[in-house]
């Protein structure tokens, strides 16, 4: 069988970001890690609002940026990693413990998790959200590990967009 390489989604608004992210939402288990990749401002943070509306949180969702985490529990607990502020986000996972999140009872979602590739598990989905035509976005979801490869595959067949 071909690994199912990506699927590749379009929104037209922050609304319709949220709701494909709600609905991405319930292909989520403890432990899963969601790398979201994107420039500043493109909704990566708007994303994770539909994540956390899908798992049921029912509290304001806001970027972790000045604090680096925030967590939130819904039917699973979500873990909100932001990066980007971070100098040196190698030393920082080590120092902060933060891929500890990763093998947790939640989900993690971290926003420039490229920058720390080497300390995401072997099986996690990428995000990646760019700047679309007329203000719209273009969403790619990257399966890595053939667990998240199955899952995106039936995700995508069986949801409607």
């Amino acid at each position: 069988m071909r690994p199912y390489t990506y699927l590749h989604l379009k929104s037209n608004s922050e609304e319709r970001t949220t709701e494909i992210a709600c609905k991405f939402a319930s292909t989520l288990r403890p432990g899963d890690v969601v790398s979201l990749k994107g420039e500043l401002g493109v909704g990566k943070t708007c994303f994770v609002k539909g994540l956390a509306e899908g798992m049921g949180v029912e509290e304001l969702v806001t970027s972790p940026s000045f604090t680096l985490v925030h967590e939130y529990r819904g039917t699973v607990p979500l873990y909100h990693i932001d990066l980007y502020r971070l100098d040196d986000p190698w030393t920082s996972m080590e120092d902060l413990g933060l891929e500890e999140y990763f093998f947790g009872d939640g989900v993690t979602a971290i926003e420039w998790g490229e920058k720390v590739f080497g300390y995401l598990p072997p099986e996690y989905i990428q995000v990646e959200i760019t700047f679309g035509d007329g203000g719209g976005r273009e969403i790619l979801f990257r399966p890595f590990g053939q667990g998240w490869q199955k899952r995106l595959k039936e995700w995508a067949t069986n949801c409607t967009f």
